[in-house]
């Protein structure tokens, strides 16, 4: 198992060109591991800080190669395709031998000089575009020395930092990483606590501390809200969002209202695992409650638009 600039951590994907992930053209970086296990996940690969291995049938051809590479012989191919005897050991022979990419690992170990040579491909549109380089997860955060390596090296390289995250994590290693970055993007999801745990696995008391904390210290921030009916889309949650975020000691540059997609329901079914389990109710929000929520936030003169 490969070291990173000393510290160990996982990247599950490193997008480029992305646009939703902060000002401009960027390039976002996934890092594995989230305290968090919202019922809506998207991105459910990230969960574990371990690597994690997706099966998309549909793109298996039945040649076997996975098959006789594995040196557990754990891989048998039956009439529903590729199956797993339970003893994996996530070394990546299989999906380093499927021709087709129906195995994948989600999970590589990086090089610093490595990963620097893929977001350096992209510095002009970056720099024309004002974009740069956005660390989201998972939840970075878990990994806050690895994080903050890394948020030097692109410092010293004179990228824009966007970080992605919860602040579900320590005070301490929230200003450590506020003085690597120049922009903050922070989820919040909801403002009851007890909800928060229901849905999200942790109570939410820390993150709105946190989000207090980037307000007070002047740092740029946007808030990133789900807009999720029968978890988060009705009036009392979005107002107490709204007054919360309105009395902030500095404003957020941009409050985004995200729709609820279930795309993690079809990375669930790669990995062999299930997609809100409990059966929750949840849907997208019309337009008409999009509307309806745009409004809220405006009415508390903040500045707010659906999706980014």
């Amino acid at each position: 198992m490969q070291k990173i600039y000393g510290i160990m951590a996982y990247i599950f994907d490193i997008k480029r060109f992305a646009i939703n992930d902060g000002p401009g053209i960027r390039t976002t970086i996934f890092m594995k591991g989230c305290p968090l296990h919202c019922v809506w996940c998207h991105n459910p690969e990230g969960l574990s800080e371990k690597p994690v291995k997706l099966y998309t049938k549909k793109k298996c051809i039945g040649c076997q190669s996975c098959v006789e590479v594995c040196p557990q012989h754990n891989l048998v191919l039956t009439a529903d395709g590729i199956q797993e005897r339970g003893n994996c050991i996530l070394c990546g022979r299989c999906t380093d031998e499927c021709p087709t990419l129906a195995l994948e690992m989600a999970g590589k170990a990086w090089q610093m000089d490595d990963l620097m040579t893929i977001v350096e491909k992209e510095r002009k549109v970056m720099e024309d575009s004002g974009g740069g380089v956005t660390i989201c997860g998972g939840e970075p955060l878990m990994h806050p020395d690895y994080l903050c390596e890394l948020l030097d090296e692109l410092g010293r390289r004179h990228f824009h930092r966007t970080v992605d995250t919860t602040l579900f994590a320590s005070e301490q290693t929230v200003i450590r990483v506020a003085e690597r970055c120049e922009l903050f993007l922070i989820d919040l999801k909801l403002m009851d606590s007890e909800l928060h745990q229901r849905y999200t696995g942790v109570p939410n008391q820390q993150i709105l501390k946190n989000i207090r904390l980037v307000s007070s210290k002047g740092c740029p921030f946007w808030i990133r809200i789900p807009l999720i009916v029968g978890v988060n889309a009705d009036d009392q949650n979005l107002e107490q969002s709204a007054k919360f975020i309105a009395g902030l000691p500095t404003q957020p540059e941009m409050v985004n209202l995200l729709v609820y997609h279930d795309v993690g329901k079809g990375k669930h079914a790669r990995m062999g695992t299930t997609y809100n389990p409990e059966a929750i109710h949840m849907e997208a929000p019309s337009e008409e409650l999009q509307r309806h929520a745009l409004d809220i936030f405006n009415k508390h003169h903040l500045i707010a638009k659906i999706g980014g």
